[in-house]
């Protein structure tokens, strides 16, 4: 079936037709579950297959980030298959080594001599009643590695650290002989950089790109992971939303608290007269006025909620947003 878009009127139709296609191989078998899958929260993985047909539908404008991420994928991929010969001689790389290099090799080509370059191969293993699937961008010599277009705050916050080394893990466990190294390499392509901006900000990357390893679970300990989670998929599938377990801090992409001091001892003032990162140093800084005044912690706030496909029926989304924690101005 093919997706539909809301608010289709608000993009010209020479962009809206790049924005309205989808070349992402899409597995739908029964009891397939994909690697990025199994990386989302157990309310984002059960809810929106329970959104009406033709409700929720995403903005059109709003495919603009994903459809410039595929499209980066995909220029990698075409350079690499069609004109890595040529490239890696302009590099400056020797013909012998060159000539070594074999994309997408089939098993009966593999000898010592060939240095094996794998792009966007999709692999699958069976565990139990389930097909656990997952497409990796880019092996190289039996180490995984990925390409991530996004914003300069998502590195700078590490809200996905977590999840690029379960995704790695989990490619490896997907086939061990082809991905066989322990660490796994992220490239960061930021949509948003800004030349000069590491000036005033010394953990802004210096690059518009920027290379990330990350440690690979054990196999053993990425089969328990696997486990655990189609277990919980399991248990759950039925739940009423309102009985589903909470989306924690880090799925919720939540920034940490600020402690706001206020010289005056008014908190209900919108201004204070200094943040902190921490209690202690809030406490520090007050002892400066001779422990007058008062200290407020504000919880961090929430993000993960405004991009989540569950949130037209998500009760924890409410109560965030009741409470303050999560801003939809």
């Amino acid at each position: 079936m093919t997706q539909a878009y809301a608010n289709v009127g608000d993009v010209p139709l020479a962009l809206a037709v790049f924005l309205a296609s989808d070349y992402y191989d899409h597995d739908n078998t029964p009891n397939t579950i994909s690697t990025t899958t199994l990386l989302k929260p157990l309310r984002q993985i059960i809810l929106p297959a329970r959104i009406p047909a033709g409700e929720a539908m995403p903005n059109l404008a709003d495919m603009m980030n994903n459809r410039m991420g595929a499209a980066i994928h995909d220029g990698i991929e075409k350079a690499w298959v069609t004109n890595h010969g040529p490239a890696m001689a302009a590099l400056g790389l020797p013909q012998r080594v060159i000539d070594r290099v074999r994309i997408n090799p089939k098993d009966e080509e593999l000898t010592e001599d060939v240095i094996p370059i794998y792009l966007e191969q999709r692999l699958k293993r069976q565990m139990g009643k389930w097909v656990i699937t997952g497409k990796f961008d880019f092996v190289g010599e039996g180490r995984v590695q990925d390409f991530k277009s996004t914003s300069v705050w998502t590195y700078k916050n590490q809200v996905n650290a977590n999840k690029y080394t379960q995704q790695g893990s989990i490619y490896r466990w997907l086939n061990p002989k082809m991905i066989h190294q322990d660490e796994m390499d992220i490239h960061y392509i930021f949509t948003d950089w800004k030349g000069g901006m590491q000036k005033s900000d010394p953990s802004y990357p210096p690059r518009r790109f920027h290379k990330q390893t990350f440690p690979l679970m054990s196999l053993g300990e990425t089969e328990q992971f696997i486990r655990a989670k189609v277990n919980l998929i399991d248990q759950h599938m039925d739940t009423e939303e309102e009985h589903l377990p909470l989306c924690d801090a880090e799925e919720l992409w939540r920034s940490e608290p600020q402690f706001k001091y206020y010289k005056s001892g008014d908190t209900t003032k919108s201004r204070s007269t200094k943040n902190f990162e921490t209690r202690q140093e809030a406490v520090i800084f007050m002892s400066t006025y001779g422990g007058t005044g008062a200290i407020k912690e504000v919880p961090g706030q929430v993000v993960a909620c405004k991009y989540c496909p569950a949130f037209a029926i998500c009760s924890q989304k409410d109560s965030l947003i009741a409470s303050g924690d999560l801003l939809m101005g």
